[in-house]
């Protein structure tokens, strides 16, 4: 797994951030880690194939996720992971895939999403994946989302 692999969904998910909710995210350490899936959160799937193949996993904890849902919906308020939520979440990590495609395509990497699924914890057992090479985004007055990128 090479580590250029995740400059563009962090690239994607700082400009998705900014002209979405105008936050200009700031960005953790880069590492790899264990692929560990931590109750209260929410998980948005998106598949690859092509040159690259493998999945993108982004994790938000739920109270912070209904926060950057809030934010895309105005900043009305939005209690519950409900499903106008899991809608929204989804357009997210679909909307940051989508331009990180484009900006691997423009490197010429060609490579295709798959669409996005939302998951709690307790449904993403189905991974293969052991290791993943992760970076958390740090939003002020959000809190964290970390990209995992599981991809060969």
């Amino acid at each position: 797994m090479k580590a250029e692999v995740i400059n563009p969904f962090l690239e994607s998910a700082r400009n998705v951030f900014e002209q979405l909710i105008q936050v200009s995210p700031s960005t953790g350490s880069l590492g790899v880690k264990n692929v560990e899936y931590i109750a209260d959160h929410v998980w948005i799937v998106i598949g690859m194939t092509g040159q690259l193949s493998g999945n993108i996993v982004f994790g938000i904890n739920e109270q912070v996720a209904l926060k950057i849902v809030s934010a895309m919906m105005g900043g009305f308020v939005i209690t519950e992971m409900d499903e106008m939520s899991k809608s929204a979440i989804s357009e997210l990590g679909n909307m940051i895939s989508g331009n990180a495609s484009t900006i691997l395509s423009n490197q010429g990497v060609v490579v295709d999403i798959t669409p996005p699924q939302v998951m709690k914890s307790e449904h993403l057992t189905a991974f293969s994946a052991t290791k993943a090479l992760s970076i958390p985004l740090l939003m002020d007055g959000i809190g964290e989302m970390d990209i995992q990128v599981m991809i060969s």
